[in-house]
């Protein structure tokens, strides 16, 4: 099973890697800024998978929105 989906996190890495590219040092402050935001990335949709698991058990279902709103503060910037 290999039709994995690319994050939001990695999407946006894939894009802007080209422009640290002439410049080792920005590069590698970037690459390590991304293996953080992977790691809070991964750890906030694994979150939202329990937490998700636990309302429905519950019967406190929110739909996806009303979650995404209350965890993060429903704007996009």
């Amino acid at each position: 099973m290999s039709d994995k989906k690319q994050t939001a996190v990695q999407w946006f890495y894939d894009k802007i890697k080209s422009h640290f590219e002439h410049d080792g040092d920005l590069l590698e402050t970037l690459t390590f800024t991304m293996t953080i935001a992977k790691k809070m990335e991964r750890e906030q949709i694994v979150d939202a998978w329990v937490d998700g698991c636990s309302e429905f058990v519950e019967g406190q279902a929110t739909n996806s929105k009303e979650y995404y709103e209350q965890t993060y503060g429903g704007k996009d910037e």
